[in-house]
């Protein structure tokens, strides 16, 4: 089995035309949000084997607010190429994983996340995929399992959607 971690970025300052997009800061908010789901995945063991971040500012942040909250934290790379990935850069990323590597972690940016996770997703929970469907907020994790152990198998509608899991369903209990 193969386990896919998608992560949006946390809560960002506005985009504003006298900054450069890929500094924008993570907000307060933000940066609690990512140490809320890192906190959460090392409480439920959900930890990759292998993490890639888009070099964004606001990216390498919520890593590492993540990062914080884990007792054990991997490895990250930074890839150029998922700063302004489509969903098919995003898979091309994918595929290319390590064989070492059981689980992968992709954080970055929407669109492009919520829609290779829309791409993925053949099967799980109906309310669930709804949801994912509706929005991807900002410090939303989405984790996408495949039946088999070989990540140049992954392709569209390939996955199941073990779950989603966002830090406003944490604060309501849903998950």
């Amino acid at each position: 089995m193969r386990r896919l971690l998608l992560l949006r970025h946390a809560k960002t300052e506005p985009a504003s035309p006298s900054h450069e997009d890929r500094t924008r800061a993570l907000v307060e908010r933000g940066r609690k949000d990512a140490g809320k789901i890192g906190a959460y995945m090392d409480t439920h063991a959900l930890l990759p084997d292998r993490v890639v971040l888009s070099p964004a500012k606001r990216v390498q942040e919520t890593w590492k607010y993540m990062a914080g909250a884990l007792k054990r934290a991997p490895g990250a790379t930074t890839a150029e190429q998922v700063y302004a990935a489509t969903p098919h850069d995003i898979l091309g990323i994918i595929l290319g994983a390590p064989a070492a590597a059981h689980s992968l972690m992709i954080i970055g940016h929407n669109p492009s996340l919520q829609d290779v996770a829309l791409m993925l997703v053949a099967s799980g929970d109906i309310d669930t995929r709804e949801q994912l469907r509706e929005k991807l907020p900002t410090a939303g994790l989405v984790i996408i399992d495949f039946a088999f152990d070989d990540w140049s198998k992954v392709h569209p509608q390939s996955g199941r959607l073990e779950r989603f899991v966002t830090p406003k369903s944490l604060e309501v209990g849903t998950r």
